[in-house]
This record gives C-alpha cells, sequence and structure tokens, in this order.
C-alpha cells in the first residue's frame, strides 16, 4: 500500500475529520499525529466548546432560573440525550438513561438484576474482562456472603486461542449462573461477541444477562431490546467522544420497568412531575430514569449530548461501514509487514466478529516501549496493554486512510525484521 493510494482511498471515502479537534504531532513528518486510541478516548468534536460555554453562560446570567429559562433548561436536560443515547444502542426512549459513570451504573444495575440464592450463585465474565468489571463482581458476590473466588467464572479461550467462542460460552451457562456479565467487544482483542445468541442461551438456562458496552457503544449498531437483553451500561468517553470521566449510559429492558426489582432511589428517581412536592415516598416513573439515584450534573451532561447529536446525524450503520472498510484497509496493509517481524494479529479476523479495532501481541520488549516510540517518533497515538498487547482502533468519525498508512510505516521502521 502507498501512501498515494490511502489518499486517492480518503478522496473516495471521507470521514468526518473536520468536525473533531486533532492533537499536534510531537515527532514524525505530518504535522498532526495519527490517533489510533479512540478506545481509550476519542477526540472532542470541535462544536464541543461552544455548547458547553453556552450552557456555562446561562448559569451565569440567569442563576438558578436557569433550571427553568435557560437555553436548555437544567431540569429536563437529561431528557434531551435519551432519545438519541436509545437511537444508538437499538432500545426504546424509556429503556434508556444517561446518568453517572460505567462501574456505577453497573453496581446500581446489578443490586436489581443479581439476586443470588444458596443453588444459583455464579456470575460469568471473560477472563480478560476489563478489571473494573472484575473488581465490581466480585464485590457484588462478596457483599451477598459468597466467595468470589468460587462464585465468579472466569471463561478463557481455548488452549492456543486468543478469542471466545460463542459455544464455549453458552457451554457454561448452567442451573448455578445467575447472571452473565460480558463486553459486548472485548477491550483487549477488539471481539465482538454474539450478544443476540449469548443473551438467549443465558434465559435459556434460566439467568439474567447483562452486557458491559464500553467499547461497543458508538462502535457497533446494537438492538439492545429486541435482542432481549435484560440490563446494559456504557461509558461516554471512548467512541462517543465526550471526554474524560464524561457521564455514562444505561439500559433496562421494558419488561422489567414499573416492576417490583430492588432498586436503589434518591432525588431524581421518583417522577418529574411530583418531584418538588417534597413527598417522603417515592413515585418512580416506568421507565429506565427510575434507576438514577441524583440529579445529573449539567455541564457533565453537555459533551454528551453534543456528541450523541453528532451520531444522530451521521448514524451509526453508516458509521459501521466506513468502520469495515477502514479497519480491512489496515489489516491488509498490516498483512504485508506481520511476517517478518515479531508482531501477532490477535483479533478476528472476520469483519463480524470484531469492533474498530486491532490488537497487535508484540514479541519483542514491552508494548508501552513500543507505544512511546510510535508517539516520540512517528507521531502516531496507540494504546498499550501492558506486558505484550498495542490496541490501534481506526475510529471511523475521524480516522482516516492516510492515518492506516502512517501507522503501518512506523510499526515497520520500529519492529525489526526477525532474523
Amino acid at each position: 500500500m502507498t501512501e498515494s493510494q490511502a489518499d486517492d482511498l480518503d478522496s473516495a471515502d471521507p470521514g468526518h475529520r473536520d468536525l473533531f479537534d486533532i492533537p499536534p504531532a510531537e515527532g514524525g513528518d505530518f504535522p498532526d499525529v495519527a490517533y489510533f486510541a479512540g478506545n481509550s478516548l476519542g477526540l472532542r468534536p470541535k462544536a464541543t466548546r461552544e455548547e458547553l460555554l453556552e450552557d456555562l453562560d446561562s448559569w451565569a446570567s440567569l442563576g438558578v432560573e436557569g433550571h427553568l429559562d435557560a437555553v436548555r433548561p437544567w431540569l429536563p436536560y437529561h431528557e434531551l440525550l435519551t432519545g438519541p443515547a436509545s437511537r444508538l444502542v437499538g432500545a426504546l426512549p424509556s429503556e434508556t438513561v444517561v446518568m453517572n459513570s460505567l462501574t456505577v451504573n453497573l453496581h446500581l444495575l446489578m443490586v436489581s438484576f443479581y439476586r443470588p440464592t444458596p443453588e444459583r450463585f455464579r456470575i460469568v465474565i471473560e477472563d480478560s474482562a476489563f478489571p473494573s468489571d472484575s473488581y465490581a463482581v466480585r464485590s457484588q458476590t462478596r457483599f451477598h456472603g459468597f466467595d468470589p473466588d468460587d462464585a465468579v467464572v472466569r471463561l478463557r479461550p481455548r488452549e492456543g486461542e486468543d478469542c471466545l467462542r460463542t459455544a464455549d460460552v453458552v457451554e457454561r451457562l448452567g442451573s448455578d449462573v445467575a447472571l452473565v456479565l460480558l463486553g459486548g467487544v472485548n477491550y483487549l482483542t477488539g471481539e465482538l461477541m454474539d450478544i443476540p445468541a449469548i443473551t438467549a442461551a443465558g434465559h435459556a438456562a434460566g439467568a439474567v444477562v447483562g452486557w458491559d458496552l464500553a467499547h461497543a457503544a458508538g462502535n457497533v449498531p446494537l438492538s439492545l431490546h429486541d435482542w432481549d437483553v435484560d440490563f446494559a451500561a456504557w461509558c461516554s468517553y471512548k467512541y462517543l467522544n465526550s471526554g474524560p470521566g464524561a457521564l455514562a449510559g444505561a439500559f433496562v429492558h421494558e419488561r422489567h420497568l414499573g416492576s417490583d426489582v430492588p432498586r436503589f432511589e434518591g432525588w431524581w428517581s421518583t417522577e418529574a412531575a411530583t418531584r418538588f412536592e417534597m413527598t417522603a415516598v417515592s413515585r418512580p416513573p416506568a421507565s429506565a430514569d427510575a434507576w438514577q439515584v441524583s440529579n445529573p450534573p449539567i455541564f457533565s451532561l453537555s459533551p454528551v449530548r453534543t456528541s450523541l447529536e453528532l451520531f444522530d446525524k451521521v448514524g451509526i450503520g453508516v458509521l459501521r461501514d466506513r468502520s469495515v472498510r477502514l479497519t480491512a484497509y489496515l489489516e491488509k496493509s498490516l498483512a504485508q509487514i506481520l511476517p517478518e517481524r515479531a508482531l501477532q494479529l490477535i483479533t478476528p479476523a472476520d469483519p463480524n466478529r470484531r469492533g474498530a479495532q486491532l490488537s497487535l501481541r508484540i514479541g519483542a520488549g514491552t508494548a508501552g516501549e513500543l507505544a512511546r516510540r510510535l508517539r516520540h517518533e512517528f507521531g502516531v497515538i496507540a494504546d498499550a496493554r501492558e506486558p505484550d498487547v498495542l490496541r490501534l482502533a481506526p475510529v471511523p468519525l475521524y480516522s482516516t486512510y492516510h492515518d492506516c498508512w502512517r501507522a503501518v510505516e512506523a510499526l515497520a521502521r520500529a519492529v525489526p525484521e526477525t532474523a
């Protein structure tokens, strides 16, 4: 693949790079970085600053009256995000809410949906789950009086493989499993799990099925309602480009709404119409809003709203199509250099089994050392997961074919050929 070929592809298949602020490069031959860490922290949409300042200015000019009179009134502000968030994950508006952070939402949802008994108490996760998910489920089992080393079932790929097979997940879903909680797209390998098949199998085994969509939301099309998922949670700072520590999202299937499942409650979990009657007993709505505990932070909602509106305009289907093309180009380019180097692709080759990510196992040195070289010498930002995995995420909104060409050229120069 040549640089001119990459430029031609960008002309024929442009993304929306002009809508984003691209960081300057520290090294290399180009003024801006080739950014492949959007699966860790997405880049800032240019509209974010102006729209956040509008919300801040309402505070300055209106004070408390901004709750009703701001450009975007604060009292119902979170409702502005409900529609676009639900469309992004394939849910009903009543099933979706933007609130808190990812792990907080997982805990609040497990209060409702992890209800173990002496016979059915185990939680199934993948062995390569993101650490915070491991911490969360272990603490939940411990809170309920179980030994987490016994109650948490960690699924590993088959010997010599890097990714879980759907059949291996389904095989472990026995009568002792209370909850299945897997990552929709695995953070380490980029594998896209078969969410509908695993959800159906979990239900057939009598378990509740939830999904951590941190690496799936804004990355791949989702149909949470139609797939009959019980609950899900996701963050907004990766593919959703809402800023570090941005507010997260949560989904609860409509069959659970208005039911008597246990749930923590607070100021914002009661009906909006009666919130200021100041009654002692909550009257939760038959929607995911009932899982809200505190009033939402307006200036944290603002960047999420800006991002979700962008996804609404472009469409996740359009982005997924470009993602498949862009990732395939990167894979094809990598194939030209991998055989002669101590690098191994561990992401599934099938486009239907992966998101916008290719992960490489480093055979010599550490991933961190290689990532530092790529950044400082070549202006390519990738994400390292120690000790030996380098992750490249060609994000269809702002990544380019030229970025992919740069990444492969940099790897070819930074990783020596094997003898």
